[in-house]
């Protein structure tokens, strides 16, 4: 696991989006296209906006997300909702290539597996996905993998409803499938964040985030995300 500590969460963002262009490129030499999954948070999303104005091949490139709150289509809680406004109205992306979550279908039991079944046509069996993009929460958690929530252990799908978390369930990407990324990015910003990242860089397994695989990981953060690490940086 490597960490870069930057100095606000502009910087960050800038950074998180040029690590995705040099894997965008990197991918897209060796296999032909690009496949990401993408989370939510401020800092992702001027990563977002960022990456939109880069001259891309977007053409080959496919955007999936890590999670989703089951809420009403352009509901301001909605991932999707704040993925438009900073990407996918900027990027000339394919229609077909933005693999949202069906959040508002009335089985969301069968819409997850429905889910699932996107990311293999695209990205194989089992999918691999080039990088997935993670958030961390002051709880531990990533994703919409929360403590104490059964989602934590499913490891026979890759895509999963969680309980209600915050007033909403979620559709996530499971742990099984976010390990066999060929890249995790983690961008993590804010002072409320600081204590969590310091358990996540020490691999304590009583939080979600701990649960993802460390090696190949890069942890972007600002430095009131990282003012506990001490001598615990890398980079």
């Amino acid at each position: 696991m490597q960490i870069e500590v930057h100095p606000d969460d502009d910087t960050v963002a800038r950074k998180a989006a040029a690590v995705i262009v040099a894997d965008l490129r990197t991918a897209i030499a060796a296999r032909g296209r690009f496949m990401m999954a993408v989370s939510g948070g401020h800092t992702p999303w001027q990563m977002l906006r960022v990456l939109a104005d880069e001259g891309l091949p977007w053409d080959r490139v496919h955007v999936f997300q890590v999670d989703e709150r089951v809420a009403p289509a352009d509901d301001p809680d909605r991932n999707l909702t704040h993925l438009r406004a900073s990407l996918l109205d900027y990027a000339p992306l394919p229609p077909d290539h933005v693999h949202a979550m069906p959040v508002e279908a009335a089985d969301l039991d069968r819409a997850a597996k429905q889910y699932a079944e996107a990311l293999r046509n695209v990205a194989g069996i089992p999918a691999v996905l080039d990088l997935v993009h993670l958030g961390l929460g002051p709880d531990g958690h990533t994703a919409s993998l929360v403590p104490s929530d059964p989602a934590l252990d499913v490891v026979d799908a890759d895509v999963t409803m969680s309980g209600p978390y915050q007033g909403r369930r979620r559709m996530t990407l499971t742990f099984p499938i976010i390990n066999r990324s060929r890249r995790i990015l983690w961008v993590v910003t804010g002072g409320e964040k600081a204590e969590t990242l310091v358990r996540l860089c020490d691999g304590d397994r009583s939080i979600p985030a701990s649960r993802v695989r460390r090696d190949g990981a890069l942890i972007l953060a600002d430095r009131a995300a990282a003012a506990r690490l001490g001598a615990k940086m890398e980079a």
